[in-house]
């Protein structure tokens, strides 16, 4: 296993050429009103290791340029491709009307949830994640195909949004 120290972590963004060479998969990130500005950039982070297609920052996520988001991300807020939409449920607007075929799936706990692993994802591919307290919107909920749940068997009842971001996105990818 490679050990990397923190100069190691800290990449220059890469060229213009480099990042072409980079095929992107079809995968959109949409990070409904997550406050943490660390998980913003770790949600970065996990968007660049999947070589997801854009994050989508809605509602009242902070954005780039941001010091705690950019420490977060290690700079790939520089090369990873986002936007900033008023609300989670415009972003899914959006990927419907301009994405043929885009299945869009929440990651929450809810009765209608089905376990992570049991979802057959497809591509073009919209992975919603919510507010670190009161999850994904209710109003997104509804608009959503599916609600992918990660089994908890301890005391705790949730995951922080990156881990749980982290552990599908790594399913979705296995899958594909």
């Amino acid at each position: 296993m490679i050990k990397l120290g923190a100069k190691d972590l800290r990449t220059v963004a890469p060229s213009e050429k480099d990042l072409k060479k980079i095929k992107k998969n079809p995968i959109y990130i949409i990070v409904d009103n997550v406050l943490d500005t660390y998980n913003v950039g770790g949600i970065f982070r996990l968007a660049d290791a999947v070589s997801a297609q854009k994050v989508f920052l809605c509602g009242e996520t902070e954005t780039p340029p941001h010091t705690r988001i950019k420490k977060a991300s290690i700079n790939t807020t520089e090369w990873v491709a986002w936007e900033y939409l008023p609300s989670a449920k415009s972003a899914i607007d959006y990927l419907r009307s301009t994405i043929d075929d885009i299945q869009i799936v929440a990651i929450e706990q809810s009765s209608k949830s089905v376990p992570y692993n049991k979802i057959d994802y497809q591509f073009p591919l919209a992975l919603v994640v919510g507010h670190e307290s009161t999850g994904v919107s209710k109003e997104v909920l509804k608009m959503v195909d599916h609600i992918a749940e990660i089994p908890m068997w301890g005391v705790n009842k949730s995951l922080n949004v990156i881990v749980s971001l982290g552990i599908v996105l790594y399913e979705v990818m296995k899958q594909k």
